[in-house]
This record gives structure tokens, sequence and C-alpha cells, in this order.
């Protein structure tokens, strides 16, 4: 009987060291079978954080290529717009289109440009006299409000010129030049004087607006072969619903430009015909300021209001109520009429929504995140609707 027992519990013992081994061979229980995916999910979560802070730090010229973008979204559209009424080559549309927004721009300024002009200058002193008015009457009741001129130059620091000298575009370029005492326009700075910083920032404007306009035509003259590009980078079964989602992401861009193009000029408009009515003075300017602002949502219609009231602050207490009603009927006009009409097709996105992305990017990206925050949305909306909710979750986008 023990002999029996015996017998049993060897091989008891043997099947159990069977199974260890078997076990061992195996490997390891759980979903990381081996050191070799936990390796290359460690190499890709550096690969990524090296490219998110790159990002950042290129941040300026990324958002200067998205405008060109946007400029050749533009072109696009006007140039499939006029495929509908001329039977033409799509480069001589481009080319038509092109010229008719050039002359279109070149009209407005050699028109109005006097007018603006001047009145741009009496705006700016205007405001600054009022400006200086309130602070006034703010410090006589013991409220301190600091002004952004009051730091003037005396206040910028060394940090601050190594950030200026880090922005991208070509005014980076350009003010690292001027800072470089080892350069020929370092040392012509010095007979220029307080002129430099007319030439850099006139130089900063004008090539950013060059590269702007030299990507959009880049981009509208052949946007398939870039598109196609991109779609290399897919791997082939995917590449169908790839290039569905770019071109998604393209229509919606185009639909958001126009509708905000109309939106614009609608308030722009309005204001102007409404503070020419009540006899305010640079109306046409503050008009132009105001539609102009508004290609940013929330934050520029509230910057628009204050420079409105300041300038109606020399019209006495009936100019100030009458500019205030009109900023609040065109603003009515934009929120409930033309907004929810035009854009509702391009883009639905909540009010609290935008503003936090506008902060987030205005805090990661500065004044251009601000400026391009709402096109930026845009585009993650679309991806995050067609690439996460469709083809991951399973589920309908408008659900």
């Amino acid at each position: 009987m023990s002999a029996t027992t015996g017998g049993r519990q060897g091989e008891a013992m043997a099947q159990a060291m069977a199974q260890d081994g078997t076990q061992a061979l195996r490997g390891p229980v759980g979903p990381w079978r081996g050191a070799g995916p936990l390796a290359l999910s460690g190499i890709g979560v550096v690969c990524f954080c090296v490219a998110l802070a790159l990002a950042w730090m290129a941040a300026d010229t990324l958002l200067l290529i998205f405008a060109g973008i946007l400029l050749g979204v533009f072109l696009d559209g006007l140039t499939r717009g006029l495929g509908y009424v001329l039977p033409i080559g799509r480069g001589f549309r481009l080319t038509l289109a092109s010229l008719a927004l050039a002359a279109a721009v070149a009209g407005f300024a050699g028109l109005g440009g006097a007018t603006i002009a001047q009145q741009g200058r009496d705006l700016g002193q205007t405001v600054s006299a009022q400006a200086g008015t309130v602070k006034d009457w703010l410090s006589q009741r013991g409220i301190d409000v600091p002004f952004p001129g009051d730091a003037g130059e005396a206040g910028k620091t060394p940090d601050a010129d190594r950030k200026d000298a880090g922005k991208g575009g070509l005014g980076g370029f350009a003010s690292s030049l001027l800072k470089n005492s080892g350069s020929l326009i370092s040392d012509a700075t010095s007979f220029l004087g307080p002129a430099a910083t007319v030439v850099l920032g006139l130089f900063n404007a004008l090539g950013n607006v060059a590269v702007i306009a030299f990507l959009g035509l880049a981009f509208a003259a052949d946007p398939r072969s870039y598109r196609d590009g991109l779609l290399r980078f897919v791997p082939p079964r995917r590449r169908p619903r790839g290039a569905a989602v770019l071109d998604g992401a393209g229509e919606t861009l185009r639909h958001w430009l126009f509708g905000q193009l109309l939106t614009m000029t609608a308030i722009f408009l309005c204001t102007w015909a409404g503070l020419s009515f009540l006899g305010i003075g640079g109306a046409l300017i503050l008009g132009l300021q105001a539609g102009l602002l508004a290609f940013v949502p929330t934050i520029g219609p509230l910057v628009a209001g204050v420079v409105i009231l300041l300038a109606s602050l020399g019209s006495g207490l009936n100019g100030v109520l009458g500019a205030l009603g009109v900023y609040l009927a065109v603003q009515c006009l934009e929120s409930y009429g033309l907004t929810p009409f035009i854009q509702k097709r391009a883009l639905d996105i909540p009010p609290a929504t935008i503003f936090a992305g506008q902060l987030l990017l205005g805090v990661i990206f500065g004044l251009w995140g601000i400026a391009l925050a709402l096109p930026l949305m845009a585009v993650i909306k679309v991806l995050l609707e067609q690439v996460y909710v469709e083809d991951t979750l399973g589920e309908p986008a408008d659900g």
C-alpha cells in the first residue's frame, strides 16, 4: 500500500516538474511576452516627446507654414469655384484667382490707403490719450493699472532679447543678425539708430507675408501631390481612409475660411456704417479693425470693442453709448445670425471649448497660436472624429 502511494506521489511530482518546465519555456504570463515590445513602446514615447519638444521650439515657423496652408486652401477654393463658370484649365483658373485677389488688395490699399493711414494715426493718438485719461481716473481712486507702454525699453530684459532672437520666421533671422556683433547688419545699426527697430519690424512683416504667399501659391498649384506625399507614410491598406481624412480636413477648412470671410466683411460694413452714422471719428479704421479681429473668436471682438469705446470717449457720453450700442448690435448679429447660419456646415465647436483652446494654444505658441486657434481646432476635430471616434471606437461621429 505504501509503495503504491509513493509511486503516485512520484508521478505527481514528475508531472508538476514537467508543467513548471513547460511554463518556463513559454515565458512570462501577461501582455508583455518579452522585453522587445516594452522597449519599442519606450522608444516610441521618447520619440514622441522629442518631436513635441522640437515642435514647441519651432512653433512660430510651423504656424507660419500652417498660415501658408490656409492661404493655399483659400486659393484652391477660389479655383474650384471658378471651375463651375469657366471651363478652362486649373492653372489658368488659379492665375485668375490669384490676380483677382492681388488686384482687390491693391485696389483697396490704393483707394483707401491714405484714409486708412490717416485714420490709423489719429486713432492711435486718440486711444493713447483716452487710455491715459482712464488710467489717471483710476489712479485717483487708488487703482494702479499698468499699461503696456509704461515699461518701454527700460523694462526689456536680456531674456526677452534671447526670446526675440529665437523666434521663428524671417523676423527671428533678422533679429539674430541685428543682435550679432560680428555681422555687417549689426554694424549698420550704429548708423540707423532707432530706425533699426522699424527696419526689423518691416522686414519681419514683409518677409512673413512673402513666405505665406509663396507657400499658398505652391500648395494651391498642385495640392494632390502634397496629399499623396503625406499618404506615402500611411500603410497601403489604410491609404484610402487616410485620403478621406485629409480630404475631409481640407473641405472643413475651405467652408470655414469662406464663411469667416463673409462674417468679417459683414462686421466691417456694419461697424463702419453704424459709427459713421453716429459721427464717430475714424469710423473706417474702426470698422476695419473690428472685421479683421473677428478672425480671432472670443478674444478678437473684445479687443475691437475696447478700441471702439476708447475712440468714442472724445465724442462724449452720447457717443460712447451709441458706439456701445453699435458694438453690441454687431456682436448679436454675428453670434445669433451670421455664425450659426454660415458656419453651421463647417464647424460646430462649443464656445467654451474654443476659448479654452485659445488659452492653451496662446500659452504654448503665443500670438500665432491665438490667431490660428480656430482652424487648428477644426483640423483636430476632423482627425478625432474620423480617426478615433469612427475608426477606433466604431461609433458615428455625429453621435
